[in-house]
């Protein structure tokens, strides 16, 4: 991976950090919030029989964790081509 410049490697690792610090948003509020403070709230509905708290704190975070990784695949690969350091 070869940048043309220091700015366009200081830019592309900005995106590349804002990037990684919102899907790690996502995945905290989805695992702690969902699982932890807004269990109460979210076991008046149920799916499938068990209470939704319940199941975002055993399934819910993994599946977006698994979820977010394949986002990051996608806009990594953007990134990559955006900044012309993709590899071919």
């Amino acid at each position: 991976m070869a940048f043309e410049s220091k700015e366009q490697a200081q830019a592309y690792w900005k995106e590349n950090l804002a990037t990684m610090g919102s899907l790690l948003a996502i995945w905290f509020l989805v695992s702690f919030g969902a699982g932890v403070l807004f269990v109460d709230i979210l076991n008046n509905i149920q799916i499938g029989g068990f209470k939704l708290g319940f199941w975002f704190s055993q399934q819910g975070s993994i599946y977006t964790f698994v979820a977010l990784i394949f986002v990051y695949v996608v806009r990594m690969n953007a990134l990559d081509r955006k900044f012309n350091v993709q590899e071919d």
